[in-house]
């Protein structure tokens, strides 16, 4: 029986950490440095958030290959069957690229009623058509990178996407320093538009290093060559059922972020530092979600279900003490933090109102986001959308607008989630333990 050591793990995790962190760190960049500038902060802060919102939706909606792809090649890597599989890489990165350029047609010309729908109004509503209709362009680059990672997480090579991730983020901070605020004599500031240029710039640079080592360090061939793969029908069937499960998901953020926008525009921007320091968290954690993807995929194709039930107790362990160190890290900071991203009195204190929920979060979402991962390697997709789905439509809307009625507002929005994510876990903790004990 292979014993999983804390470094067997780390191995895997802490790359794997480092590169899922980047996505974060950008929004959380953009919102730090938005937040200071001298002209209407508090609205750019509220349009940034928006569109991160909506971006997000539609990152996670159809960046959805990374994670069915990474199952199914470390399935046949545990297998020892890796030569039959390295033609597939290739069709899939050709049909998330088209159908990043085909969102990007769909979307662009309705960017001020989408907007709307989050309500988006006046100042805000402007911001959020200027930001959007740069940053969208980026969309098809990401989501190419996010399929290339699967293909290096299959191969069990996190290394790689954590260079890239590392290389994107300081490339993203460099440039968002220069371009929002401007060098005197040689750029003039360009404020929440120089923000939206720097993403953009710095997903192409991510996606073009990515092509490099996937050419260079992986041998793979980058193109889609007849006939179709055979397992391709497969991966679109898992990534069907992460497209409606992630839709659920967006689902929960849409109407958070709609509401926190009816309330004003102190508790969108409250709501804006609030959710991206949630996301911040989760993408922490995340990294070892990705070991247990990988690391479960890998011992579910060799059939070794013992060693899968003992990195799955590992993985937990793991989890719970770093969504507790995350909480009291943010608990010791926790005037700090709010005070980094904005200077503005009302918004920081509709942000303090809801931050230690955020904390209190961390170790059930650590819980529930690495059994999201266990159950991904295992290419159990149609039950992790079924979980969403009543998460999000027996739990997450009814409580929400119960909470709304009562009047917490931002309180009652935040509160919401913990119980979201407490319907996420329950039912993937019950099949786990019934099927693999």
């Amino acid at each position: 029986m292979q014993h999983f050591r804390l470094k067997t793990i780390n191995r895997l995790a802490i790359p794997a950490l480092i590169s899922g962190i980047s996505e974060p760190l950008l929004s959380l960049t953009d919102t730090a440095i938005i937040g200071h500038i001298p002209v209407h902060a508090t609205e750019a802060l509220a349009a940034v958030g928006i569109v991160g919102t909506f971006l997000s939706m539609l990152v996670w909606v159809l960046g959805q290959t990374r994670s069915a792809l990474s199952a199914i090649i470390a399935q046949y890597f545990g297998a020892n069957q890796l030569h039959a599989i390295k033609r597939l890489p290739a069709q899939a990165v050709f049909l998330v690229v088209v159908s990043g350029v085909l969102l990007i047609a769909l979307t662009y010309p309705f960017t001020a009623y989408i907007f709307k729908c989050y309500n988006a109004t006046g100042l805000i509503l402007e911001y959020c058509e200027a930001y959007y209709k740069i940053r969208v362009f980026g969309f098809p680059f990401t989501l190419l990178t996010m399929a290339a990672f699967g293909t290096f997480n299959g191969f069990q090579n996190t290394n790689l996407p954590m260079r890239i991730a590392v290389f994107g983020a300081v490339l993203n901070v460099v440039l968002d320093l220069i371009l929002v605020y401007g060098i005197s004599g040689i750029i003039a500031p360009m404020h929440i538009e120089g923000a939206a240029y720097a993403s953009v710039i710095a997903q192409i640079a991510m996606a073009l290093l990515t092509l490099y080592y996937l050419v260079r360090k992986m041998a793979i061939s980058l193109v889609p060559r007849l006939p179709l793969h055979p397992e391709l029908s497969r991966l679109l069937t898992l990534v069907l059922h992460l497209f409606v499960r992630t839709l659920a998901l967006n689902v929960t953020l849409y109407f958070a972020t709609r509401m926190a926008t009816g309330y004003g525009e102190n508790y969108i921007a409250a709501y804006t530092i609030a959710i991206n320091l949630w996301f911040l968290g989760a993408f922490i954690i995340d990294g070892y979600a990705a070991a247990g993807q990988i690391l479960s995929g890998k011992l579910f194709g060799a059939k070794a279900y013992k060693e899968l039930r003992e990195l799955n107790i590992k993985l937990l362990k793991i989890g719970v003490v770093v969504g507790c160190l995350l909480a009291l890290l943010g608990g010791s900071m926790y005037v700090f933090v709010g005070a980094f991203f904005t200077k503005n009195v009302e918004v920081l204190s509709r942000f303090y109102e809801v931050f230690w929920i955020v904390l209190l979060m961390q170790p059930l979402c650590a819980v529930a986001f690495i059994f999201d991962g266990i159950f991904k390697g295992l290419a159990k997709m149609k039950l992790l959308r079924n979980v969403l789905l009543g998460a999000t439509f027996a739990v997450f809307l009814p409580l929400v607008y119960l909470l709304d009625g009562l009047d917490l507002k931002l309180k009652g929005v935040f509160i919401a989630i913990a119980f979201w994510m407490l319907a996420r876990t329950v039912p993937l903790y019950l099949y786990f333990y019934q099927k693999f004990t």
